[in-house]
């Protein structure tokens, strides 16, 4: 395994700035973020240190280039937005981009794009799941026609009102991982393992992981800590009750997390997300959140 980091933490340095920083501080890899410039609507989006708006095959080898020089690999690249918005148009935008996003990586020998499979909150889950094939068959088959896996990170996506009552991410859980796997069995489409968020849905994670062990391509690093005082006032259909938090300070136990994932022979970049509001007051706190995670995280990946 390699361990990297998610870039959107590192907002205001460029590309060649953040791969010197992963080089200095002896990070494997990393995460690029590749949002459109400019577009953020909710905190850790529109993130872009790579613009995938018109990538063209000079611009690959300009960032191959930085690559060879700070030996830094980019694991993937990472777009999160929501692909099933009720809104057509929203939706037609978001998917052009992820396409771009896509390609880029196929012209840079980038394995995966981390995305979500997105939702309509206001819908069920089984409507969602019959809309998805019309939103995602021509995702899914550009990606395996250019060689590119696709992570899909299983936050919920449900974390303010306007995204109640069913969260912005219908593939939050076993059941629908399978739907999905059903759908695409050819394994171009697959997970981007985050144990934080079954912590919230209170799924066994090291279950999760020697179940669908082979259909993991990326894994993302990061706590979750439930507030107990806060769940006993507002129950789990409240909000708030809990909270992101770097690895060792929430209630993911990494010692059976990394136990079950060497199980599933998974070999790939295990890269610290940083999400932790305690470590959010400056650039110098956000650098070292990921220092403070490296340092935790190694001793399971020494």
């Amino acid at each position: 395994m390699q361990l990297g980091f998610v870039s959107a933490i590192l907002p205001e340095l460029s590309l060649e700035e953040l791969l010197a920083f992963a080089a200095e501080e002896g990070f494997a890899c990393v995460e690029l973020m590749c949002w459109p410039p400019g577009q953020a609507d909710r905190k850790y989006a529109g993130v872009t240190h790579l613009d995938v708006s018109d990538f063209t095959v000079e611009a690959a080898s300009h960032v191959r280039d930085l690559i060879r020089i700070h030996r830094v690999d980019i694991c993937g690249l990472g777009y999160y937005p929501n692909p099933l918005d009720p809104n057509p148009e929203h939706r037609e935008q978001v998917v052009n981009h992820l396409l771009k996003v896509i390609r880029a990586a196929a012209l840079l020998d980038i394995p995966v794009v981390n995305t979500f499979i997105g939702r309509d909150p206001a819908q069920t889950v089984e409507a969602n799941l019959l809309v998805l094939p019309h939103v995602w068959n021509p995702i899914v088959e550009l990606a395996k026609t250019v060689k590119v896996k696709l992570g899909i990170e299983h936050c919920p996506m449900l974390f303010s009102n306007d995204e109640w009552p069913g969260g912005k991410n219908v593939a939050c859980s076993p059941a629908v991982w399978r739907h999905l796997f059903g759908l695409y069995p050819d394994g171009t489409l697959g997970l981007n393992f985050d144990p934080s968020h079954l912590i919230a849905e209170f799924i066994d994670a090291p279950r999760a992981l020697r179940e669908f062990g082979s259909r993991i391509v990326h894994v993302h690093a990061k706590d979750e800590r439930i507030d107990r005082d806060r769940l006993y006032e507002v129950g789990v259909h409240g909000l708030g009750w809990h909270q992101p938090k770097l690895p060792g300070l929430g209630d993911v136990q990494w010692g059976p997390f990394f136990a079950a994932l060497s199980d599933t022979g998974y070999d790939g970049p295990v890269c610290i997300e940083v999400e932790d509001k305690a470590y959010e007051r400056s650039l110098a706190d956000r650098k070292r959140a990921l220092r403070q995670s490296k340092k935790y995280l190694e001793q399971f990946m020494s």
